[in-house]
């Protein structure tokens, strides 16, 4: 009987903590407004293109979630055909001109980053002010917080086009 406890104990607590640091349909439905969480559902489920309209209120429900979970930075996640991960990196920190600051994230930086691609393979040899890559945001893969030693970060998966 008290393997049987034990066994609910520990599924309840799973349970209570899975996905907890994922940007889920879950976390989206209560945090959007009905027009905006039927569309990006939408998106996400039947794989059609993100309305534009609605990027800018996702991109403030998923900062301040993130915000919330004690983010201070966001990068763009993408995987090269390097057999590993690669991020760009930026803060949520912006100046505010009179010794403050201001959070700042929205559907620009959301829907669309600019890394430096330098450091990928090109088949041949190229300036570094030459090498241009562009993410864009995945909305069917959730973002999702990783927290790490220096700062907690806002994973958004993207697409890399290099």
């Amino acid at each position: 009987m008290a393997k049987a406890v034990k066994a609910k104990k520990t599924t309840s607590m799973v349970e209570a903590i899975y996905g907890e640091n994922v940007f889920s349909l879950k976390v989206m439905k209560k945090d959007l407004s009905k027009k905006a969480y039927d569309s990006i559902s939408k998106t996400i489920n039947d794989g059609g293109a993100l309305d534009p309209a609605i990027a800018g209120e996702v991109a403030k429900a998923m900062k301040d979630w993130a915000v919330s979970k004690g983010a201070t930075h966001f990068c763009h996640w993408f995987q090269p055909l390097t057999g590993s991960t690669a991020e760009k990196h930026d803060s949520f920190i912006s100046p505010d001109g009179q010794g403050g600051v201001v959070m700042e994230f929205g559907a620009k930086e959301l829907i669309q980053g600019e890394p430096d691609a330098s450091s990928f393979p090109s088949g041949g040899l190229r300036a570094t002010f030459e090498a241009r890559g562009y993410t864009a945001w995945d909305p069917t893969s959730p973002a999702f917080i990783k927290e790490g030693e220096d700062a907690t970060t806002l994973c958004i998966p993207t697409r890399l086009c290099g």
